[in-house]
């Protein structure tokens, strides 16, 4: 009798939500990286899905008057090109005022004040004549050009040549490796405890394990922050400092640590431990030989989203680092650099994929230990 190979409606259902997932997830990112690498001034007037469109767009430009400009019949003649820094575009309309920048069309001659005529061409050639000596200042001039899709990498070369990225990211470097590895050490160290060992109170630890998860950062941040700097008085040691944010990613990531490798270790076959035990083996031994390889895959799914958290901390790393130059991480540096100019989307953007790059290459070399840590005991 054959079997019907036909899929069963929840199987569908479950590749329907994954591929939600998935195109939610990657539309946003895209849309990121279109954007990090567009025209400024494309990106401040339409979206990054219009990338590939021609995009109208509303400029200015000041006329350059030469110290001796040249003479026509007996005019003043002044002439270039209204677009700058090598763009090109369409040019469709143009005007001398604000207040009317598109009054006339390109390739029409606009009788404007004092005498004054001016004729900008579709690719963007003007003509101004005057029959009086152009003033030193020069005539600003507005038009409406339908501009290509442009595309550079000037974003990113002003973000990678700001001062002092380099010992931001290295700073950065040096709080998020001690972070990542110490949580998962003292963690490791109390889920076996709490799972194979017996003493008094362990389901008061448990619980208390899971009720810190609830606690919000926010809340015990300042707290915490007291507390360092009273005990870092009476030892002598300042209140800012590496130590202070190591301590801080720890205790915040503790919990969540101590939860997700209980779990893990606790579901290890029995047999294993007990016949260690029956050989002689002491608790640390059990748990340095056996339980510390086979945990390997938990220890690096933990260790990915400690990585990631705190690689893009910002908050805890201001509080306990300050604004010191020198100490200064990647995500507090890309903040400065933005500074008043928040709304410069191309800065945004293109610093956004810098900080992502080191998350990165952590999550791909590690994605194998986390889909086994993570898939570890569905099947039996």
């Amino acid at each position: 009798m054959v079997q019907s190979s036909k899929r069963s409606p929840l199987t569908w259902l479950v590749h329907a939500t994954v591929l939600f997932l998935v195109v939610i997830w990657t539309i946003p990112t895209a849309g990121l990286f279109i954007s990090s690498i567009r025209d400024k001034d494309q990106l401040s007037v339409s979206g990054w899905w219009t990338a590939l469109s021609t995009s109208e767009q509303r400029m200015v430009t000041r006329v350059t008057v030469p110290k001796k400009p040249l003479q026509e019949d007996g005019l003043y003649v002044l002439t270039g090109n209204v677009f700058e820094d090598n763009k090109q575009g369409i040019v469709t309309r143009f005007g001398d005022s604000s207040l009317r920048p598109s009054e006339f069309e390109s390739g029409k001659v606009a009788e404007l004040k004092r005498e004054l005529t001016l004729t900008v061409l579709a690719n963007g050639d003007y003509k101004m004549t005057s029959p009086k000596a152009f003033s030193s200042r020069g005539k600003r001039i507005f038009y409406t050009a339908e501009i290509p899709p442009r595309f550079t990498l000037d974003n990113y070369r002003e973000v990678l040549g700001s001062e002092g990225l380099g010992k931001s990211f290295l700073n950065s470097l040096t709080v998020t490796i001690p972070a990542t590895i110490i949580p998962i050490l003292v963690a490791a160290f109390a889920a076996y405890a709490l799972a194979w060992m017996q003493f008094p109170g362990k389901a008061l630890f448990i619980a208390a394990v899971v009720g810190l998860l609830v606690v919000p950062l926010q809340m015990s941040l300042i707290p915490l922050l007291r507390s360092y700097n009273f005990i870092g008085d009476i030892f002598g040691v300042g209140s800012k400092g590496y130590l202070g944010v190591w301590l801080a990613h720890m205790g915040f990531g503790l919990p969540l640590a101590i939860y997700l490798l209980r779990n893990y270790i606790a579901g290890l076959p029995r047999e294993i431990i007990e016949s260690a035990r029956v050989d002689g083996a002491t608790d640390f031994d059990i748990f340095r030989k056996i339980v510390l390889p086979l945990s390997f895959p938990a220890l690096a799914s933990f260790a990915i989203f400690q990585f990631l958290w705190v690689w893009n901390d910002l908050l805890i790393a201001m509080v306990f680092l300050g604004n010191n130059p020198d100490e200064l991480v990647l995500t507090g540096r890309l903040r400065e650099l933005l500074g008043s100019r928040g709304g410069n989307w191309e800065i945004l953007t293109a610093s956004a994929f810098i900080t992502i790059i080191v998350p990165l290459c952590v999550f791909f070399g590690l994605q194998r230990f986390l889909v086994r840590g993570l898939l570890t005991g569905s099947v039996k």
